[in-house]
């Protein structure tokens, strides 16, 4: 379906303007793929800002000395579901992404609504996507507006007047339905997005896909799940492709430009459970895996496995692109490749990718594993090979039959989830918000997603549910912690030395880089679900999160019934006064 072009639209609001007598609203400056690549620091123009994923601004008017100063400034309602927001910011005007396809521009400094836009949902929706409200992230393109919508089309949205300029179908929701929860990112005049796939349907919809920034035409998609006969292929143990099923790509992609290489994590198979499918012996190709994909072509360069899954352990989040010196300490990091020369400079992949809260380095050239170790307490993998990067599940933790129970660390809800880390070259360290969980394990043989059930608990030695660790990207080393009773959820980095990290409990606060010390703290009463950001208006810098609801704060937040905040969907927006 094709729609009028932003260039006329804005002939038409320029018309208008001028009968009216009124001014006609302003083109923001286009967005290209230089300004993609080097963002102005004033802008948060994707999803962790920066195609390499840091979560890192390097604005620094907000500083440790002064972020004690910090003020509400504005805020505003949200629309209602599950509320996982990253906003936008460019020359001044916030694009939030709301659940269902609800998109507001805001203006940045005030909070004034400038315009909305809601698309309309089919009504049976919901028999084939399970929660069709998540909506992370947008893009921005031109004088475009771009995100994957639940109905399973990309779409343009004018970035003047909210209106639709095109849209796209990717997969029909009834016939190979993927949950486009992720949002896409753009680089080089190319949309990337991932997503889910559900697991009665067709491996069809468990795609990564590339499509032109400018028309929205299709340039490539790549499937999760080898066809018969693709590399891949014999790691499925004969299944039927119909049957191969729930390796999605969820979370969103990293970009690297000087490889043209996009890196992508992946989820469990349906179900989880190996024995249910060919064998625990399986490798069940590419489920929880890191793959790299020439981003010209969607071919898979290469690929690193974490782990064989049987507990719904996926690993889609975000990968780190850092160049480094690569110095892994014994002392702290527990797999490590011989081969390593302590201190060469390597470009490499790095971050805690999936929900065993397990940090990994790979070289992000040639998916050579560099380093390893735990965080939270895990007992699902008990050796990787630091040679050749193979881990060893534990087998103690596997499955047989039907009614077998395993106490599992850690659970579904992490370790870690779609909460995502940040990276600050201030400090070559990275922060990641974890959690200390647990749960007992049944073996189930149903008509559900994972084919299991599970009883949650805290993880023994600690009353504890969330810790925030800063890692060294160098040697692995935990350079501080901090512990507390609830839920961490996202974190953003600045040049102001800070780390802003918000909790399921509702409370927002800044770290200081170097040594964890809390600086600022404010209870906004309900989850922090949201991605915080900071951005530039007229030379003022402001902070920016929300809150909400979403599966994995409710989820933590049932482990801590003496936790009691609100469901409130509101963004919240923080600068200094002006004194």
């Amino acid at each position: 379906m094709k729609h009028p072009s932003g260039a006329f639209a804005l002939l038409a609001l320029l018309s208008i303007g001028l009968a009216s007598g009124q001014p006609a609203p302003v083109a923001p400056t286009p967005v290209t793929s230089p300004m993609l690549q080097n963002p102005d620091p004033a802008d948060w123009l994707m999803w962790r800002r920066t195609l390499n994923s840091w979560g890192y601004s390097p604005l620094n008017q907000i500083t440790r000395a002064n972020v004690g100063r910090l003020r509400m400034v504005w805020t505003r309602g949200m629309g209602p579901g599950v509320q996982e927001g990253t906003p936008l910011v460019h020359d001044g005007v916030m694009y939030m992404p709301n659940p269902s396809d609800y998109i507001q521009a805001i203006d940045a400094a005030t909070g004034d609504l400038k315009w909305e836009y809601k698309r309309k949902e089919p009504d049976d929706l919901g028999k084939f996507i399970p929660v069709p409200s998540i909506n992370r992230n947008i893009a921005i393109f031109g004088n475009h507006i771009i995100d994957t919508s639940s109905d399973d089309f990309l779409f343009a949205l004018d970035e003047v007047t909210g209106k639709l300029d095109w849209e796209t179908r990717i997969v029909d929701y009834r016939e190979t339905p993927a949950q486009e929860t992720a949002g896409p990112i753009i680089a080089n005049g190319k949309i990337f997005s991932t997503r889910g796939c559900e697991y009665k349907f067709s491996p069809d919809g468990c795609i990564i896909t590339a499509h032109d920034a400018v028309t929205g035409k299709e340039l490539w998609r790549t499937r999760t799940i080898p066809k018969p006969g693709e590399p891949g292929d014999e790691t499925w143990g004969g299944i039927p492709d119909a049957k191969r099923r729930h390796v999605g790509a969820w979370m969103v992609p990293s970009y690297d430009a000087e490889l043209n290489m996009l890196y992508v994590g992946t989820s469990v198979t349906s179900p989880a459970p190996k024995f249910l499918m060919a064998g625990n012996d399986k490798q069940y190709l590419y489920h929880n895996s890191t793959l790299a994909l020439n981003a010209d072509t969607g071919k898979i360069v290469w690929y690193y496995q974490h782990v064989v899954d049987h507990w719904d352990f996926d690993h889609p989040f975000e990968r780190l692109l850092v160049d480094t010196a690569v110095a892994p300490d014994a002392s702290q990091v527990t797999w490590i490749n011989p081969k390593i020369k302590p201190g060469e400079r390597r470009k490499v992949v790095t971050g805690v990718p999936g929900k065993t809260g397990i940090v990994y380095t790979l070289d992000r050239q040639t998916g050579e594993f560099l380093w390893a170790r735990p965080t939270v307490m895990q007992n699902v993998v008990s050796k990787i090979d630091g040679a050749t990067g193979a881990v060893t599940v534990n087998p103690e933790t596997t499955f047989t039959k039907v009614g077998e129970t395993h106490f599992i660390c850690p659970t579904v809800n992490g370790g870690k989830g779609f909460q995502a880390g940040a990276y600050s070259p201030l400090t070559n360290a990275m922060y990641y918000g974890l959690q200390n969980t647990c749960a007992d394990q049944t073996a189930l043989n149903n008509d559900s997603a994972y084919s299991f059930n599970a009883r949650a608990r805290i993880a023994p030695g600690t009353e504890n549910i969330g810790t925030l660790f800063a890692i060294s990207a160098e040697t692995g080393k935990t350079l501080w912690r901090y512990d507390q009773r609830a839920g961490m959820m996202s974190s953003v980095a600045t040049g102001g030395g800070l780390v802003f990290t918000g909790d399921t409990n509702g409370h927002f606060r800044a770290f200081d880089q170097q040594n964890g010390a809390v600086l600022w703290d404010i209870n906004l009463g309900s989850p922090v679900t949201g991605y915080p950001i900071t951005y530039s208006v007229r030379g003022k810098q402001y902070v920016a999160v929300s809150t909400g609801n979403s599966l994995v704060s409710s989820g933590l937040n049932r482990l801590a019934p003496d936790l009691k905040p609100s469901n409130a969907s509101n963004i919240v927006v923080f600068a200094l006064p002006e004194n």
